[in-house]
């Protein structure tokens, strides 16, 4: 793993728009996408850039159970309010979660990546060390899965809901062996809540109780964190 310590957010999104920059001009053509509040300031910088993704195509790891892409609360909205309204992609991906049947739409979702491998996967990291929705416990052979999601994160994500009662209990995510597919994977995580979940995934045992320690593994890994989030770090 690389790790860069960056100032804050602002800077951090500044650094990884700079490798988004250096990938593209490798030929990075597929570019796996992460929603939640970590990487809004990513996507501002790519929507101020001159970057144009009109022959690119877009994975993303993950879908509320339940909601369709018209939902304010479904990622395929967030990610056209905050990227694909201003920078639009020859595809975008999201798994369909409203699907009848959600089995069958993971092993389509699993074809679709394979027919279009990841050359750029952006991730952030929960405060139990889950990537995507790959909560611990997570097998790190899964592929795309139905995920019943842990009191912790359900909880994490009533903020964005009226009331509780109203967050989705399931999601359909990408599998951390999907995840690890891609050739170049850029963490990012800001701010103290994030700190013992990034030292655990950089610096303490490869676990399916942590699933982002499975990253160290991987041959390209750079994670961008701010002070914060590295504070724990040796």
């Amino acid at each position: 793993m690389k790790i860069i310590k960056v100032k804050d957010q602002l800077e951090g999104a500044k650094v990884g728009l700079d490798i988004l920059k250096e990938q593209i001009a490798a030929g990075a053509q597929t570019f796996g996408l992460a929603t939640g509040s970590t990487p809004v300031e990513f996507y501002n910088q790519i929507v101020n850039s001159d970057l144009d993704f009109s022959d690119k195509t877009s994975i993303n790891l993950d879908e509320y159970v339940g909601l369709d892409g018209s939902d304010e609360q479904s990622y395929r909205y967030f990610m056209s309010q905050h990227l694909f309204n201003e920078k639009p992609f020859k595809e975008n991906f999201l798994p369909d979660g409203k699907a009848a049947d959600l089995e069958a739409e993971a092993k389509h979702y699993d074809a679709i990546i394979d027919a279009h491998p990841i050359d750029f996967q952006i991730l952030g990291i929960g405060h139990n060390g889950h990537i995507g929705f790959n909560e611990p416990g997570t097998p790190f052979d899964s592929t795309t899965h139905v995920v019943g999601l842990t009191e912790s994160t359900i909880n994490a994500n009533a903020r964005y809901f009226e009331c509780e009662a109203d967050v989705p209990k399931k999601a359909v995510s990408m599998g951390i062996a999907s995840i690890m597919k891609a050739k170049t994977i850029v963490l990012m995580a800001w701010g103290e809540g994030k700190s013992e979940a990034i030292q655990a995934m950089v610096e303490g045992d490869i676990t399916e109780s942590m699933p982002a320690s499975i990253l160290q593994k991987h041959d390209d890994v750079i994670v961008i964190v701010d002070e914060a989030a590295a504070k724990l770090l040796k």
